[in-house]
């Protein structure tokens, strides 16, 4: 290890305010919170969904976006060239996320649940939903490649447009038929899956590189980057902590009320992170990614797009049915396992010897 790598990471840490450095402790304390009030509140649950967003909960739709914005409004626009230029990067994530992600979903939901359809088919519509929105906090967090999360991000929605519903239709329908295995069908249009990307990524996404652009224009780059960007900063984790608040509260009574489905669903889905996180992290690092880029890499394959499995599920099968339940559970388990793999990459940092890129853009 360099010296150089070695009091990079020192000087990161010391750097991280008090929300930040505790990070574990505030969302176990949100997730708590959330699950008494869900629980002890009556009507809340009815309360927090009466308005919504794309089938999405308001509050937790407001969460999402304040959740993104700063960390959007920290790109540098500037650079994304150099991301779109990487063909290792792109074509490792497309290959991940859109090949191995699914198929691995689905072979896990088979293998943990047979008996179980419903949650099954739940589990595998998580796999199919790519993440588009809290992936930026991790990577964020975990000191990855902003600007390559970005490009990362804006490729999944694109794919999701496209993909999602012949996706669905071929690992709920065709490849159980071809295996002898139980059918169903997924009810999702283009225009549902785009409506969910423009919401929860298009309007961050603009605020972002607006806030740039005219900030850099009307005050410089210096006042952006060191005074309007820890000002905005803390509220990425404030949008977080409340979003967490939020949906342990709407499914409170539901999780306590089903512990033992809740660790049916559970299992596969701690598979799933694990072996999608280590082979991002595995791919990246074999291509020579740099700890950056594979960490983003990492973090973009082993997220999902809750909001929109959530929002297909309940249009489909309705808000009780055991495919909502399970894309409930998904998000619940993603949260503190990914938070986990935060910690777990910035203790690997130090196995990377710092390339010219990366020193030079921190």
């Amino acid at each position: 290890m360099s010296s150089a790598s070695a009091t990079k990471t020192p000087a990161v840490v010391g750097k991280l305010s008090t929300v930040d450095r505790y990070l574990a402790v505030w969302i176990g304390v949100a997730m708590i919170v959330g699950l008494i009030l869900g629980r002890w509140i009556p009507g809340l649950n009815a309360a927090l969904e009466k308005v919504q967003i794309d089938g999405i909960s308001l509050p937790i739709a407001l969460g999402l976006l304040i959740m993104m914005y700063p960390v959007l409004a920290k790109v540098r626009y500037d650079r994304l060239d150099t991301v779109t230029g990487d063909k290792k990067l792109l074509a490792g994530s497309l290959v991940l996320n859109w090949v191995v992600g699914p198929a691995l979903m689905f072979a896990l939901a088979w293998l943990f649940l047979p008996d179980l359809p419903e949650y099954r088919t739940g589990l595998i519509i998580v796999g199919l939903a790519r993440c588009i929105a809290m992936v930026i906090i991790w990577n964020d967090l975990a000191c990855g490649d902003r600007e390559a999360a970005a490009v990362l991000v804006a490729i999944n929605s694109v794919f999701q447009v496209f993909m999602f519903a012949v996706l669905g239709w071929f690992y709920l329908s065709v490849l159980p038929g071809w295996l002898g295995l139980e059918q169903t069908t997924i009810d999702a249009s283009p225009w549902q899956i785009a409506k969910s990307v423009l919401i929860f990524l298009g309007i961050p996404l603009l605020a972002g590189f607006l806030s740039r652009f005219f900030g850099e224009r009307a005050k410089g780059r210096d006042w952006y980057d060191n005074t309007f960007i820890p000002k905005i900063s803390p509220w990425a984790l404030y949008g977080l902590l409340f979003t967490i608040v939020a949906l342990f509260s709407m499914q409170g009574e539901q999780i306590t009320s089903q512990p033992w489905d809740v660790v049916r669903i559970a299992l596969p889905l701690l598979a799933y992170f694990a072996l999608m996180w280590g082979g991002g992290y595995i791919l990246g690092a074999a291509i020579g990614l740099g700890y950056e880029r594979t960490t983003t890499l990492a973090f973009t394959a082993a997220g999902n797009n809750f909001e929109l499995a959530i929002a297909v599920a309940i249009a489909t099968y309705g808000a009780t049915s055991g495919q909502a339940l399970a894309g409930v559970v998904g998000p619940l388990i993603e949260v503190p396992v990914l938070v986990g793999l935060v910690y777990v990459s910035l203790a690997l940092r130090k196995r990377f010897s710092p390339n010219i890129r990366e020193v030079s853009s921190r």
